[in-house]
């Protein structure tokens, strides 16, 4: 994202050898923290007529002089009827565009006696000249949200003949948006503001409310709200500034008033620069807002702009935070042509502000937060990319003799002292044990690169540390050059690359993983190294992903050290304490590229003759020792662990408390939820139930199903990947009654997954975060008994758009978990549009289970069971109206989103399945072992070790499918051949035939199956 036409430089700040990341951080605006203790107020509510675009009452008086109408037709036609006036009921949204324009018509007309052309008057109202934003109050928006505040806009407005509402405003700019057609209210009616207010969530004396008409600031004021009416924006904005205690104007981007934690002496500060400038001017001191390590400040001194940068309060570790080593930097090299700021003064008296800092040039250009580029079209995201990589290597190609950094750094063995030295600083940072950080720490050293080359390095080389020209593409300031040294290039260029291997929707630093780069415009990680060895005229490295790895695990190690300073209270911005949860999922990765770095180097050696080693999947004791060289499996996106020992260490803590928990609380209440699920009262949840699921939530057992590509913050879940979850799914499958005691039963599982992957934030609030605490269940409304459902382009249940909800009607069956009391929520799927194509006529809304017209029909039951109390329900929908804000990602979107819900559930439900079939095998051991028939135990008959041998052989062969799938669906995701698997254009059909042969020519299957039962009844 462009992050401002003019965004002025050097708003990111760092440290040396604690070095923070810190632009990396994305959050609403109003999660800032907020320095104005003194201001009373939470929000700034605004009317959109009149104060955020031009009057309309302004220009209804301009529309009858140009078309000759009376003066006053309008605004007269406007109060005319009071309430059930055409002019209220449209803004309501009861009437439709056509509706009244007629009746508007009529009333205008017999106003004016004569005829009106409302429509010309409907098409200037919403003209592009009626639809500007006043730049004024864009600036004071975005100045009022840097400071913390929370801004909605309260505004009478109707529907437009295309069914959209009209609000030509960018929605991003505020916290809530109250547009009276979809409420169905308008304002003065109290109602309209204290639904604000509620969505809001503050108390009416919290708010400042700006309207232009007099009524509806009267109403607002009954409420305790504090008012300003707006005859003009621009004394209306000075009104404002008094009340709220900060200027509006003259916006800097991305910066706040100081922090009171970060407050300097501002006497003393002006008396500096007076003295560096040669002459008296008044300063003005703000903050820019993201940042971990070194406080950046702005500085308006007279008419000169400056960026000061300094060391953090409070004791530091050593060499941190180097400023002076940065102004060195940024000197020498702005001498050798590279684009850096003008550094004006270095100052390391700290009895001026407290601490050393230094003085540069305020910056003028654009800075892209996001690597994506929007806005941009794909010929000028390439140029982008390739300024980018450009000016890396201007970096590199620095004669550092020539510039005097010889003694910059140290020559050579410079990842080396890299990892040492991150890895001390890890050490000195450790809150808890973080596995991947471990191994990685122990594998580095052991896979050094055998040769580096020598050059200046910048140590933070990102998109967002560039100032791009405002027109061209062309980088004309690089900045945050703390991490700087001597050292390999290639760490910069790699460091770079970062953004590649990261998902869009993480939080830290927006990514590129899911982003389709060739239809963007934006290079390969690869293509983008080979334009940088073309540049640079040097060979591509066979080691690239060593060196991302080490990528990866410095950000970990910065990470952890910015989560242990924010526990200090030392980190400079507010949202430095999430950095811990982020540290992990770096070490993961950084972890994964050193598994694909590892299976390079194993490929390229001699093949050595093979190790014997024995594998099994087998649940329980193991007979075979654990292997002492399986250090790849633990923790990797890239390897099939077939066996809970693969697990990394954490997911191995989870496997084995869950195997305990079973032990302990599930297996002995299992008969008493039996007989409750067949007596009288089975219908009423069992309340042994709801303390299991207490107790495994106090064991930290829960909503583990949720996987990481869906949660990679572990905002909800454990964390898991597919195949580790499907280890403790496994064990959850002994007892039907498990996978609810851990909140990772069905449905809620899949709803809980759509709603987290499609669902709106207000959808999240309402219904995720119940469903997430188990406070509530869900069913899911697919299958009708009158088609195959199963394809889900013959659903017919219908879904029509009326206004602003949605009409529901059709039959649904097999509906489980629709009878439980505890469910309040219907996820439906239905058809919005017959005629589109046939993946594109299906969409998802929720439905509250308490709606008028949603019935339960009867109850199902599954050979003769009735699986109370959620049960398997038959429901009617019957004209069932739900708001439009209930639809899910968007029309015609059902279909998608149905196959993502189906993918994971599959194979929790096939991972059940093994478990299902384990404990009946293990209960089938026990029985034949106990029982004697023509003189022998059952144990010893021949048929019964057939069948013994054949379970195991299945469980085995099943568990390996299911493994290897959810492994798949981490990695590479499904393919099939299907039916072209069985002719001749594939060898697949010849490779079944040979494989039922060779159960012959190797010998009988009954030999192998007694050899097997002999070894599993020993067991």
């Amino acid at each position: 994202m462009c992050a401002g036409r003019f965004f002025q430089a050097f708003c990111n700040h760092h440290v040396r050898r604690s070095h923070i990341l810190q632009r990396f951080w994305y959050r609403p605006p109003h999660s800032l923290w907020r320095n104005s203790s003194t201001c009373p107020y939470k929000a700034v509510i605004f009317d959109m007529g009149g104060v955020l675009l031009p009057s309309p009452i302004k220009l209804a008086a301009d529309w009858e002089v140009r078309h000759h109408v009376p003066p006053g037709t309008i605004k007269q036609a406007m109060r005319s009827g009071g309430e059930d006036g055409p002019w209220l009921r449209y803004m309501r949204g009861e009437l439709q565009p056509a509706e009244f324009l007629h009746v508007f018509g009529q009333q205008c007309s017999k106003i004016a006696k004569s005829s009106v052309p409302v429509e010309s008057f409907l098409a200037d109202l919403t003209s592009v000249r009626m639809s500007g934003q006043l730049p004024i109050m864009t600036e004071a928006i975005k100045r009022i949200r840097a400071e913390g505040l929370k801004t909605a806009v309260l505004s009478n407005n109707f529907y437009l003949p295309s069914g959209e509402s009209f609000l030509p405003l960018d929605r991003q700019q505020f916290d809530v948006i109250i547009e009276s057609c979809r409420e169905g209210v308008c304002k003065p009616d109290l109602r309209i503001y204290e639904l604000c207010l509620e969505r809001l969530g503050i108390q009416a004396k919290e708010s400042i409310f700006l309207d232009d008409l007099g009524q509806n600031l009267k109403a607002a004021a009954q409420l305790g709200m504090k008012t300003l009416k707006v005859d003009d924006p621009d004394s209306a904005i000075h009104e404002l500034e008094s009340h709220l205690g900060f200027a509006l104007r003259s916006f800097v981007p991305y910066t706040c008033s100081v922090r009171s934690a970060m407050q300097i002496p501002t006497a003393p500060l002006q008396k500096y620069i007076e003295s560096i400038l040669g002459a008296p001017g008044p300063l003005v001191l703000r903050q820019f807002s993201h940042g971990q390590s070194n406080p950046t400040y702005y500085i308006r001194f007279g008419d000169r702009q400056f960026v000061l940068r300094k060391k953090p309060p409070g004791p530091l570790l050593p060499s941190a935070h180097a400023v002076e080593r940065e102004y060195r930097v940024l000197k020498a090299v702005a001498e050798a042509g590279v684009p850096v700021p003008k550094v004006i003064a270095l100052c390391e008296d700290s009895s001026i502000i407290g601490t050393p800092f230094y003085l540069m040039d305020y910056c003028a250009g654009r800075i892209f937060k996001d690597p994506s580029l929007p806005g941009l079209e794909p010929s000028q995201r390439t140029e982008i990319y390739t300024a980018m990589n450009r000016v890396l290597c201007k970096i590199h190609s620095v004669n550092i003799k020539a510039a005097g950094l010889e003694d910059y750094g140290k020559h050579g063995n410079y990842v080396q002292r890299q990892v040492q030295t991150w890895s001390k600083q890890y050490r000195a940072t450790e809150t808890h044990t973080i596995p991947a950080m471990e191994r990685l720490i122990a594998w580095f050293p052991s896979h050094l690169p055998a040769s580096e080359g020598l050059s200046l390095v910048h140590g933070d080389f990102r998109l967002d540390n560039l100032i791009f020209h405002p027109e061209k593409p062309e980088v004309v300031s690089i900045l945050d050059w703390e991490l700087s040294t001597l050292g390999n290039p290639l760490s910069d260029v790699a460091y770079n690359c970062l953004v590649y291997y990261l998902p869009s929707s993480f939080p830290i630093l927006k990514g590129l993983r899911d982003c389709d780069l060739s239809r963007l415009g934006i290079p390969t990680a690869e293509a983008y190294f080979q334009m940088y060895c073309k540049h640079m005229g040097t060979p591509a490295a066979e080691n690239w992903n060593f060196y991302m790895a080490f990528s990866f695990f410095r950000v970990a190690a910065i990470l952890q050290g910015v989560y242990k300073r924010s526990l200090t209270g030392q980190a400079s911005s507010a949202t430095a304490g999430n950095s811990g949860k982020q540290a992990e999922f770096m070490a993961d990765l950084a972890w994964d590229f050193a598994t694909k770095e590892g299976f390079r180097v194993f490929k390229e050696l001699p093949t050595p003759m093979a190790p014997t080693r024995a594998f099994s999947t087998w649940a329980g004791p193991r007979p075979f020792p654990r292997s002492s060289y399986s250090t790849l499996a633990p923790a990797s996106r890239f390897h099939l662990i077939i066996s809970p020992d693969g697990l990394p260490s954490r997911v191995q803590e989870l496997h084995h408390k869950v195997k305990k928990f079973m032990e302990d609380h599930i297996y002995p209440a299992e008969q008493l939820l039996r007989d409750h699920q067949a007596s009288s009262s089975r219908w009423t949840p069992h309340p042994l139930m709801e303390e299991l699921k207490e107790k495994a939530k106090s064991e930290g057992l829960w909503n583990l199903f949720l996987p990481l590509e869906s949660d990679p913050d572990m905002k909800y879940g454990a964390g898991l990947t597919n195949v580790e979850y499907s280890h403790l799914c496994e064990l959850m499958g002994s007892s039907l009654h498990a996978p609810e005691v851990f909140n990772c039963s069905a449905p809620d599982t899949g709803n809980m997954e759509v709603l987290l992957r499609y669902g709106t934030e207000a959808q999240k609030e309402r219904w995720l975060q119940p469903l997430l605490d188990g406070k509530i269940r869900s069913c899911f409304a697919m299958t009708e008994p009158q088609v195959a459902s199963s394809d889900a382009a013959n659903i017919e249940a219908s879904i029509v758009k009326e206004k602003d909800t949605y009409v529901l009607n059709g039959r649904k069956w097999w509906i489980s978990g629709s009878l439980d009391p505890r469910c309040q929520l219907c996820v439906f799927m239905g058809k919005t549009d017959p005629n589109a194509q046939r993946h594109k006529q299906q969409s998802m809304l929720l439905v509250p289970m308490d709606t008028p017209g949603v019935t339960i029909v009867r109850p199902l039951s599954v050979y003769g069971l009735e699986d109370a109390p959620a049960g398997h329900g038959e429901m009617a929908f019957d004209n069932v109206r739900v708001p439009q804000e209930n639809l899910l990602l968007g029309p015609g979107r059902g279909f998608e989103i149905a196959q993502g819900r189906l993918g994971p559930g599959r194979i929790h439900h096939c991972m059940r399945l093994i478990g299902f079939a384990e404990r009946a095998l293990a209960l089938m051991k026990e029985r034949v072992a106990s029982r004697v028939a023509f003189g022998k135990p059952l144990a010893e008959q021949g048929t019964i070790r057939a069948e013994i041998a054949e379970s195991r052989v299945e469980i085995e062969q099943a568990r390996l499918l299911v493994l290897k799938a959810a492994h798949l669906m981490d990695t590479v995701g499904n393919k099939a051949f299907g039916a072209a698997g069985l002719g001749n254009d594939q060898p697949l059909a010849q490779f079944f035939a040979w494989a039922r042969a060779l159960r012959l020519a190797d010998g009988p299957d009954e030999v192998h199956r007694a050899a097997i039962a002999k070894m599993e009844l020993k067991r």
